[in-house]
């Protein structure tokens, strides 16, 4: 089967999100061939290389999206006029009112709206594909004249008849970077279009190029959303004005409603994601559950050896991050040292950034008021009852130490996708306590302890139980291994997707017409087997691609330089 796999920031770039899960799904379908399809977010992730790719891979094609040269193209009169028209059909579509609202998930959006927006996104990109690009004409003024109309239209909603020209500017900005799509050169016979299924490894704008290849050449598409991307666009846009936030979060509804309505299928991480798919419009009889693949071999020592973890120290995990609310966590243990003295807290991360090593610094400041009698600072293990520490020193060579180092794994946090840290913990054969939130209750089973978030004496309550009860603890621990161990492994996720790749082709309509010598069609003549490794087809065989002019079948192509925007093993 020929694969092309479509990541936006991640996959293959070294420093790539949610890249490590990619590069174990590749490497366990060796059976298969991939193309990797590349959208890469800064100058720096695209400078610091890619990850070594697998034999399976045939190439790898990239594209930025955190910059763009005008492509000087002439546009006509006749292209001119096809772009006003569907790009004003476009924010037409957006301004009138949104599959999403500003607030959250609302109910479907009515069939006609869904097709104006799929017709105008389409008519866009076949004047893409007819023009060689809609760099210029997306940057234009006529986009924003254009975007103004709309706004000031009868129907137009409240938020965007209030939009000024600083948010006219900053809502097609924003259109813009997410359409570049449309402008590449993946949907030929020799791209996107050659493929036998095309696997988009998140939503928004990494799931464009799958739209367009089923769009353009009837490629079945695949989306894996194990963050929903609408989601991380509505906690990420709360600093713009109003009109901004509705026009934004209208066009990304939209194009997730569109995505769900083309994809053949959807694979989300968990039930959490799985819930605001539904709520975006997706059909249920197309999702399909795959939890993230963990290597459990990592931490297969700690998890199998007897427990010899301090018994009176909790243990945090992860990024330093206000999402993960330390604050919470400091406050929860003071409560806990009233009752178990003895307690120890190792909080175990790096900051995330400039905002992250902020809120580290405040959560050391805070560490030291809380308990001022204690020690001279939180920085030294064993003089302190909380101390700060990374992965890496002496104390905590590795990832699987840092869980080792402790009786209870303690997260706190407020916002959670799918809990990476926590299957780490479970696989580490750790009693865990959580907060409940995103899809943490459904990863723990019952195998753990789940409070409310920002709830300090709760969380407090949850851990002094689970320090006083060493039996408890051991058996939480064991259960949470062997849940772990059933459900969130590379081999799970790896046997899912092959399934479901088996599944779509088996369900999907042959594209291409085998001719024989005589001009005769040959039924059965490509199935999925015909990308293997090695050629299972004729070369005497000739190929007529969606009503084209036939030509010789020819051998997988590896090529042996690695072009500016292209590369190939």
């Amino acid at each position: 089967m020929h694969i092309g796999l479509i990541a936006e920031g991640g996959y293959p770039f070294v420093s790539g999100d949610a890249g490590l899960w990619c590069d174990r799904l590749v490497r366990g379908l060796g059976q298969h061939e991939f193309d990797i399809y590349a959208l890469s977010r800064s100058e720096r992730q695209e400078t610091e290389g890619w990850v070594p790719l697998p034999p399976q891979v045939n190439r790898v094609r990239t594209a930025p999206l955190w910059t763009v040269e005008d492509d000087g193209m002439g546009y006509g009169r006749r292209a001119r006029r096809r772009f006003t028209e569907c790009y004003g059909e476009l924010v037409a579509v957006l301004c009138a009112g949104s599959a999403i609202d500003g607030a959250g998930p609302s109910e479907d959006p009515s069939a006609t709206e869904a097709d104006r927006f799929g017709n105008a996104l389409y008519g866009l990109a076949e004047l893409a594909r007819d023009a060689g690009g809609l760099v210029g004409a997306l940057r234009s003024e006529a986009a924003v004249r254009a975007l103004e109309r709309a706004c000031r239209a009868r129907g137009a909603t409240s938020a965007a008849r209030e939009a000024r020209v600083p948010d006219l500017l900053a809502v097609a900005a924003h259109l813009e970077r997410a359409l570049r799509p449309l402008s590449l050169d993946w949907y030929e016979d020799d791209g996107l279009g050659s493929v036998d299924l095309c696997h988009a490894t998140s939503g928004g704008t990494a799931a464009l190029p799958g739209l367009l290849a089923h769009h353009f050449c009837d490629v079945p598409l695949l989306l894996t959303e194990y963050g929903v991307r609408l989601r991380t666009h509505y906690l990420a846009a709360t600093e713009s004005s109003p009109a901004v936030r509705a026009l934004l979060a209208a066009f990304h509804g939209r194009l997730a409603a569109e995505t769900y309505t083309r994809a053949t299928l959807i694979t989300p991480g968990n039930s959490h994601a799985r819930r605001w798919q539904e709520r975006c419009g997706a059909d249920r009889e197309k999702l399909r559950t795959v939890y993230p693949g963990m290597d459990a071999a990592r931490f297969a020592e700690v998890g199998e050896a007897p427990d010899c973890a301090d018994p009176d120290t909790l243990v945090w995990v992860g990024r330093v991050e206000p999402a993960k609310d330390l604050v919470s966590l400091l406050h929860a243990f003071a409560e806990v040292r009233k009752e178990e003295p003895k307690a120890r807290l190792r909080i175990v991360g790096t900051p995330s950034g400039p905002e992250g090593a902020a809120y580290l610094g405040h959560c050391k400041a805070l560490a030291v008021q809380l308990f001022p009698d204690e020690a001279e600072g939180p920085h030294t293990v064993g003089d302190n009852p909380v101390s700060f520490e990374e992965i890496g020193g002496p104390e905590i060579p590795a990832l699987a130490d840092a869980y080792a180092s402790g009786a209870v794994t303690v997260l706190s946090s407020v916002v959670e996708g799918f809990p990476i840290g926590l299957v780490e913990a479970m696989l580490c054969g750790r009693a865990t306590v959580s907060t409940d939130v995103g899809a943490v209750v459904e990863v723990i089973g019952g195998t753990g302890l789940v409070v409310p978030p920002r709830n300090p004496r709760a969380l407090a309550e949850a851990c002094v139980a689970l320090l006083r009860d060493p039996e408890r603890r051991e058996r939480l621990g064991a259960a949470a291994r062997a849940r772990a161990l059933e459900l969130f492994t590379v081999e799970q996720n790896v046997a899912a997707f092959h399934g479901i790749y088996l599944e779509i082709v088996s369900r999907t309509p042959v594209r291409r017409v085998v001719l024989d010598e005589a001009g005769a069609p040959l039924p059965f003549a490509v199935p999925a087997e015909a990308h293997v490794p090695g050629r299972w087809t004729g070369r005497t065989a000739r190929v007529v691609a969606r009503g084209g002019p036939a030509r010789p079948t020819e051998a997988p192509v590896r090529a042996t330089s690695l072009p500016a925007t292209e590369g190939a093993r």
